[in-house]
């Protein structure tokens, strides 16, 4: 039986080991609050400098802020003017786009020529893989098979990208086995784009294209021009899934047992929730446009800064260089630097874990900002 003394807590290592954990707290504390302290120091030493100026200094100040004014807005222009040839180039990169399509879901058989590309990689191989697929090339000589183009060739690349494969749940697979190309519209005016998703005939929805549809603005801001980076997407609008009956993958139906406060009987209800999906990617969340920046719920901000990042990746990345990303060559930029980051957290192993942890968030705070 435990004394008084041997109850938990009241011995000195228990002591100790509070005390430890609350002094790391501490650390942590300081280092998420010393960025924020150290900028608000900042800008108050700043206010006071600029209001001891003499009023012939202030002045001049103005002045050279109505000159940054000018020039931002020539900046917005120059990205206009960019936004504008970008489309103007992008329709000639519209007939190789759709010379791939046809490629790939085999409407057009590439010629020898056509077809030339050294196989470096291949050499790579170990000899009894080599030997296999000299046994395949041969057997197709002789049997030649009715596959044809390159299948699941966009699954492929959702899968290979990061990025994408974390939206794509097993049910979306059969689904995306369907997908037979993905192509951008780019508009000039009003500044945006829109991604079209095709499809072949299938099971699941009556859609031959699903789209979404992303706004632009290269406009500074009356209240903060001097904020202006470029153009940003501000909003996104994606479409109606026509759903088959019963194949819906972005909702699921649960069962829950209610008990009866007094009499004690029990009953099961059904109740349809929202399930984790790629097609939620066509149903993005949307903001009133009367509603102020600083209104905004942070969770529905990080939710539409994800979207418009995904959507930029897909048109700037993923769409020009789709066959590198089926291979796995358009991803190893992204693998390296994973790798970099590993590293990094290699070297700091000997600091307190408290700390590494806070100074973690600390980063994806900035992050975030940025």
């Amino acid at each position: 039986m435990a004394t008084e003394h041997d109850q938990s807590g009241d011995c000195p290592d228990d002591l100790e080991s509070v005390e430890e954990e609350e002094t790391g707290q501490e650390i942590a504390n300081k280092v998420l609050e010393f960025p924020n302290v150290f900028a608000a120091i900042q800008s108050q030493r700043n206010a006071e400098m600029l209001a001891l100026l003499p009023p012939s200094v202030k002045r001049r100040i103005k002045a050279l802020k109505k000159l940054q004014l000018e020039v931002t807005h020539i900046e917005a222009k120059f990205y206009k003017e960019v936004h504008d040839l970008e489309c103007k180039y992008h329709n000639l990169y519209v007939p190789l786009y759709e010379k791939r399509n046809l490629v790939v879901n085999g409407k057009y058989e590439p010629t020898d020529e056509e077809s030339q590309w050294p196989s470096d990689e291949e050499e790579e191989l170990p000899a009894a893989l080599k030997e296999k697929i000299k046994l395949e090339e041969e057997k197709e000589k002789t049997e030649p098979k009715n596959e044809h183009g390159v299948p699941d060739f966009w699954l492929t690349i959702f899968r290979n990208v990061g990025l994408l494969a974390e939206m794509v749940q097993p049910h979306d697979v059969p689904i995306l086995k369907h997908l037979t190309d993905i192509k951008t519209i780019c508009k000039e005016e009003p500044m945006g784009f829109t991604l079209e998703f095709y499809f072949s005939p299938n099971e699941y929805f009556t859609n031959t294209v699903l789209t979404k549809e992303y706004e632009m603005k290269c406009t500074p801001e009356e209240d903060d021009p001097f904020s202006f980076e470029g153009p940003e997407i501000y909003k996104c609008t994606g479409c109606t899934i026509n759903w088959n009956k019963g194949k819906n993958v972005t909702l699921k139906t649960v069962k829950k047992k209610q008990k009866h406060k007094s009499r004690g009987v029990v009953r099961t209800i059904t109740k349809t929730v929202q399930n984790d999906s790629f097609f939620n990617f066509f149903s993005p969340p949307t903001i009133p446009e009367d509603t102020k920046e600083e209104d905004v719920d942070e969770d529905l901000r990080n939710l539409l800064t994800t979207d418009f990042e995904i959507g930029h990746y897909i048109r700037e990345r993923i769409i020009p260089r789709a066959v590198l990303f089926f291979t796995g060559e358009g991803c190893e930029d992204e693998e390296d630097f994973e790798e970099e980051e590993e590293e990094e957290d290699d070297d700091d192993e000997e600091v307190d874990s408290d700390c590494k942890e806070s100074t973690k968030i600390n980063k994806d705070q900035n992050c975030k900002q940025q």
